[in-house]
């Protein structure tokens, strides 16, 4: 049991590194902000991270991501990638990629398993092997080791240990990892955002070696990439059956820099930027929203707003509300109770989502609402 700091307020739904519910964080952002940005910059100096996004006048711009960041001589970019060494900027490019893949068995535990072509066989037989689940094939996934957020519950906050690792992976040898049993190529995180130009060549260089055959380009991201990058990314998931899924972690843009260190303006933007896709390939859907129901924060209000945004632009989108397991500074809250799943998987079909799904089933718990 915790205390809010700013109205007294005591509950097992407030964790220390804010030390303020998400009423006061709505409310009176201003007030808490001193304590939450704190706790943002002691989970970035550990890593040797930049603690914000330098905005120096006579930096060198990145416009790779929403940060925008104005990097000075000597410095690096939020990420921690991007680099100005004597007006240049170097790291992240499309021939060097900080990443890591694996195999991972179709079908897999994807946002988008219950909709993709690997998980159902939708789109079948243009976009997939089989008519149901891809038995017998396997997705690349790609994690990169960088984020343009900086979630305070990240669930893969490991990456942080590698963003300065080397060496780094060439776009040709990572598009060579696909053989004939890999339909899909996954590119996540981290986000695949502050490296999308690697990713986006690594994708091309894929499918011509690739183009007689189902080769899947799909992406797992907070979205918050620069816009002319994110039409690539879709260009490609579009033709190649893929799927752009991106997490809306939060709907008060308060409540979302308090969690993710950032605000979701750019997120939004871009996922409607992207809600032109569904007219031109409806079915495998190539658009998917999904929400990690962080205890306490990502409340029922949260959900609601999102769901009604996302109506509001096509109600057919589905939508994926998340369980979320205790990590990183955010490691004090509880698991995503039943009860809260249940109640946003209803408001948010209430709000007019059609197709409304509650993941990551085995991590909710019985606990309190």
């Amino acid at each position: 049991m915790e205390r809010c700091l700013s109205c007294g307020k005591e509950s097992r739904l407030i964790s220390k590194a804010f030390m303020s519910c998400v009423d006061c964080i709505r409310k009176d952002f201003n007030k808490v902000r001193p304590r939450i940005e704190e706790t943002h910059y002691h989970s970035r100096e550990a890593f040797s991270l930049p603690l914000r996004a330098p905005k120096e006048t006579d930096g060198v711009k990145c416009n790779i991501c929403a940060s925008e960041c104005m990097i000075p001589n000597g410095g690096r970019g939020f990420c921690g990638l991007r680099q100005n060494q004597d007006g240049k900027l170097t790291g992240a490019g499309p021939n060097e990629g900080n990443l890591s893949f694996y195999y991972d068995s179709l079908p897999t535990n994807c946002v988008a398993d219950w909709v993709c072509p690997g998980g159902t066989g939708a789109g079948y037989p243009g976009f997939a092997y089989s008519s149901e689940a891809e038995y017998g094939y396997k997705n690349l996934a790609v994690f990169y080791h960088a984020c343009s957020f900086n979630c305070l519950y990240c669930q893969n906050w490991q990456y942080r240990k590698r963003v300065y690792q080397e060496p780094r992976i060439s776009p040709d040898y990572l598009a060579d990892c696909v053989d004939t049993h890999t339909p899909c190529i996954c590119f996540f995180g981290g986000d695949p955002s502050p490296q999308l130009p690697h990713a986006l060549l690594a994708s091309r260089i894929a499918l011509e070696k690739n183009k007689d055959r189902i080769l899947r380009i799909c992406w797992e991201t907070n979205g918050a990439m620069n816009p002319r990058l994110l039409d690539e990314a879709a260009e490609l998931s579009l033709k190649s059956g893929g799927c752009i899924k991106i997490d809306l972690k939060a709907w008060n843009e308060s409540v979302h820099q308090a969690l993710t260190g950032v605000s979701n303006k750019r997120t939004l933007e871009n996922f409607k930027r992207l809600v032109s896709m569904i007219k031109k390939r409806p079915h495998p859907p190539p658009l998917i929203a999904s929400t990690l129901l962080v205890p306490g924060y990502v409340d029922e209000e949260e959900v609601s707003n999102i769901a009604r945004f996302i109506a509001s632009l096509n109600p057919e989108i589905p939508y994926s509300l998340l369980g979320f397991y205790p990590h990183f500074y955010m490691a004090d809250l509880g698991r995503t109770s039943r009860k809260h799943a249940l109640r946003c998987k209803e408001l948010a079909e209430m709000e007019g989502l059609k197709n409304v799904r509650i993941g990551n089933i085995h991590l909710l718990s019985n606990d309190y609402a």
